[in-house]
């Protein structure tokens, strides 16, 4: 009887963490830093189903990529990109952390890192 009670309670748990995962289905937008200074609209159109996230990610110099390895739990979001210049794959991490409508973004691409706010559209 102890065991079911506990399963039950760990079921429970676990469905909850996922009931609370913020919503970041939409289209998100933000302004990245570039390697002269100047910035770039990126655009997010990201959907999450549960403790996952998919979508694409557009702005950049190779059009629009998609979203592998999506994440979401509470209000912390992340995700991979693959990039590939001049014959060369990059892996791109993305972090962020979801506040109302926007969500801050830590970008990691080798050892180059960069920050962003994405504003929901």
């Amino acid at each position: 009887m102890k065991t079911a009670i506990a399963r039950l309670l760990v079921a429970l748990s676990l469905t909850a963490l996922v009931s609370f995962a913020a919503d970041i289905t939409g289209k998100w937008s933000g302004q990245v830093p570039g390697r002269d200074g100047q910035t770039r609209e990126q655009i997010l159109n990201l959907k999450s189903d549960g403790t996952t996230v998919t979508g694409t990610v557009s702005g950049g110099r190779g059009g629009d990529a998609e979203i592998k390895e999506g994440k979401i739990s509470g209000d912390d979001v992340s995700f991979v990109v693959i990039r590939n210049f001049g014959g060369n794959e990059m892996k791109i991490n993305y972090k962020g952390k979801v506040t109302g409508n926007e969500i801050k973004f830590n970008v990691g691409a080798g050892e180059r890192t960069y920050d962003f706010v994405a504003k929901k559209q």
